[in-house]
């Protein structure tokens, strides 16, 4: 697979994401919501951060069982309870993402929603992924 991140000059420059990311590849793997879940199922953390973190790695982890790595990732959607938090916290998100996913980022989109299908959980990650 190979994967080209497309910037263009016209637009302002990206922070923690690309505008377009190209991908070709042969296999395409979409990956479901993770929220902060743990193996039993419960919401851990308390804080954004800690959330992110938890919901970042399950996204990965699904990814890699798939056969994927974090520089596969072509789009991530982040589902956030509260926006305005999620800027607050930007930096320690964007450090939580390089040290899980690297500095490949994908097209991503921040979204705020009421809530989440668990009603402890503060953030939601999802996407999809090309692979060779």
């Amino acid at each position: 697979m190979t994967t080209e991140r497309v910037n263009p000059p016209e637009l302002s420059p990206p922070t923690g994401f690309s505008h377009a990311v190209v991908a070709t590849g042969s296999r395409v793997v979409f990956l479901a919501g993770q929220t902060a879940l743990d193996a039993g199922g419960k919401v851990t953390g308390d804080s954004l951060p800690e959330q992110f973190e938890t919901a970042l790695g399950n996204l990965l982890t699904a990814l890699r069982a798939a056969g994927g790595t974090p520089a596969d990732l072509a789009r991530v959607t982040v589902y956030a309870t509260d926006v305005a938090a999620y800027r607050t916290h930007a930096r320690q998100l964007g450090d939580v993402w390089r040290r899980l996913a690297g500095r490949d980022y994908p097209a991503m989109a921040v979204v705020e929603v009421v809530r989440l299908w668990d009603e402890r959980a503060l953030v939601e990650l999802d996407g999809f992924a090309v692979l060779p």
